[in-house]
């Protein structure tokens, strides 16, 4: 049994009965950090294996596990905090037991993608979960421009280092949008910073460092919000499709619409960007 299991993510208290035992019975814990998960195991009294299987490590290790999988060991599979696959490494594993016919379960736990939108007091009726954003200021702002044309609310993971900077971008690009910064969720200073981008992306640069870990959460507009201004740069379009993890194929063939450029032509500079 492979058991994608959900941690959480800063009050321990938030771990759950049924994670305790499936942590507790199962043979090795693949995790990010073996620091990290070894922590949480001792907080609960659990002596178990733990295998490091962080993105840059866990498709090697897929043969390994599917064979433990396969001899009918129980593997658990954690994130550092949160729930695996959602902007963490874990998909991967859990797409190759499926492809084997192997039993796999989820042991619910915290998310912050669920937990922000909660907390942020902004609509959740739709809502889309873009994770994190390119870091590149062109490549960011021409995803921003995309995103904000989206019929649903915006979850966007950030660093706390560029948090005010990207909220600042926001603002650029959808002026009239509320949004709501959230940080530290279940920790001791949790907070939300609440008001337009503009008037949230003010009070963060008045208070300079920000820290904790942040979500920042964007109210849903219907794209006629949005700042108009100068087309994007055909490049900075490009950078934004491939942070994002669009085929190169459909990149060239939307982007070849929206700037009525040949395809081939747009095909040729995907490639020399990629």
């Amino acid at each position: 049994m492979l058991s994608v299991c959900g941690t959480p993510i800063g009050n321990l208290s938030d771990a759950s009965p049924r994670l305790v035992e499936t942590l507790s019975r199962a043979d090795v814990v693949c995790c990010e950090d073996t620091r990290v998960t070894t922590k949480l195991l001792a907080h609960f009294g659990i002596r178990a294996a733990t295998l490091r299987c962080d993105e840059n490590v866990i498709e090697a290790r897929i043969p390994e596990l599917l064979e433990r999988l396969e001899a009918g060991e129980r593997v658990a599979f954690v994130s550092d905090a949160g729930m695996p696959c959602i902007s963490d490494p874990g998909q991967q594993l859990v797409d190759a037991a499926l492809d084997a016919g192997l039993d796999v379960e989820v042991v619910p736990g915290p998310s912050a993608v669920s937990s922000a939108l909660a907390r942020s007091g902004l609509s959740a009726a739709h809502f889309f979960f873009e994770g994190f954003l390119p870091r590149k200021a062109g490549a960011q702002k021409a995803r921003l421009a995309e995103l904000a044309r989206i019929p649903g609310t915006l979850v966007i993971y950030e660093s706390p280092h560029r948090a005010a900077e990207t909220i600042a971008r926001i603002a650029e690009i959808m002026p009239e949008r509320r949004v709501a910064l959230v940080r530290e969720l279940t920790k001791l200073h949790e907070e939300v910073v609440r008001g337009t981008a503009a008037d949230v992306a003010a009070e963060l640069a008045e208070r300079g460092e920000v820290r904790g870990e942040c979500v920042i959460v964007v109210e849903e507009g219907g794209g006629s919000d949005v700042a108009s201004g100068p087309e994007l740069p055909l490049d900075d379009a490009i950078a934004a499709g491939l942070a994002a993890g669009e085929s190169k194929s459909a990149l060239a063939k939307r982007l070849a619409r929206v700037y009525g450029m040949p395809k081939g032509d747009v095909y040729a500079r995907v490639l020399e960007l990629a």
